[in-house]
């Protein structure tokens, strides 16, 4: 018998935040799924606006379970999802993401059992909210610097979350960020799936709270590096803001990817960090023309 999958999306007040269209369409592409044993978990954030009646529809046709209490930010309904959850695998979709590959959860399910794999990950379609979209292609040798692939092209064993103590709610907005790094670093067997099969809507709200991005980038570098490396404000502040990170750590952290990829880390390394400075260079002569 094939494992259960899990889909976790967390909501609240889908009707008030005019949501319900999004919603209608994931859970009926994830209906046309080819996989036979999915269920889609929702966690919803004690919504007030009609919200749970909603819910209530398409739990009563057989769409989805739901719970439904007051909880503390996105990660924290995602760790919900996957104590409740009955899947070998999980994954994590928002409200207005949606898979447009109806073969997808079948070919993703099949290669992980078959390589015995802890996680996936894949490009993805990204809706930017100025109405244009991008393809979001994954860069895992950038994952000790960036967040190296969309989330929600993303397939976990649920035993290797809870095994690594879920996703840290002292992360509002980078707790992925943080997870990844730690099952990097943990050893535990990635999977490429090389097919485009998600589509999600881009987050603004790293660029909403940057200050708080950055020091959430910190925290999670200094969490996960220190034992590597002497860190202090000044190194971290260059590897938060500059992606420029000490040779001696980067060559620790090299020693988690196979001799042949060492070659492609340094160089995927480099590049980004001459990203970050130029766009931080453009950023601030943006930020000067607007002053004149």
């Amino acid at each position: 018998m094939e494992p259960f999958v899990t889909i976790i999306t967390p909501t609240y007040n889908l009707l008030e935040n005019n949501m319900a269209d999004s919603f209608n369409l994931l859970v009926q592409l994830l209906d046309m799924q080819t996989y036979p044993n999915i269920e889609h978990l929702i966690i919803d954030n004690a919504s007030t606006d009609g919200t749970i009646e909603f819910l209530k529809d398409y739990k009563n046709q057989g769409y989805l379970t739901f719970f439904s209490e007051k909880d503390n930010g996105t990660f924290n309904a995602f760790n919900k999802g996957v104590m409740h959850a009955k899947g070998k695998y999980v994954t994590f979709l928002s409200c207005d993401d949606f898979i447009h590959d109806i073969t997808a959860i079948y070919d993703i399910v099949n290669l992980m059992e078959a390589n015995n794999g802890d996680f996936s990950f894949a490009p993805a379609y990204c809706r930017h909210p100025e109405g244009f979209t991008f393809l979001f292609e994954p860069s895992m040798h950038n994952a000790f610097q960036v967040l190296p692939c969309a989330r929600q092209a993303m397939f976990f064993r649920k035993s290797m979350i809870e095994k690594e103590n879920y996703f840290d709610e002292r992360f509002k907005l980078l707790a992925d960020f943080d997870l990844i790094i730690r099952i990097i670093m943990k050893g535990y067997t990635p999977i490429y799936f090389n097919t485009n099969y998600v589509t999600y809507k881009y987050s603004m709200k790293a660029q909403q709270h940057e200050k708080r991005a950055e020091e959430e980038g910190k925290a999670i570098y200094n969490k996960n590096y220190r034992n590597l490396y002497p860190l202090n404000q000044e190194v971290l502040n260059k590897m938060a803001v500059y992606s420029d990170f000490p040779k001696p750590l980067l060559d620790k952290l090299a020693n988690y990817f196979p001799e042949a990829d060492r070659e492609l880390f340094y160089d995927r390394c480099e590049k980004m960090h001459e990203i970050r400075v130029k766009a931080l260079k453009v950023k601030q002569e943006a930020e000067q023309a607007a002053k004149e």
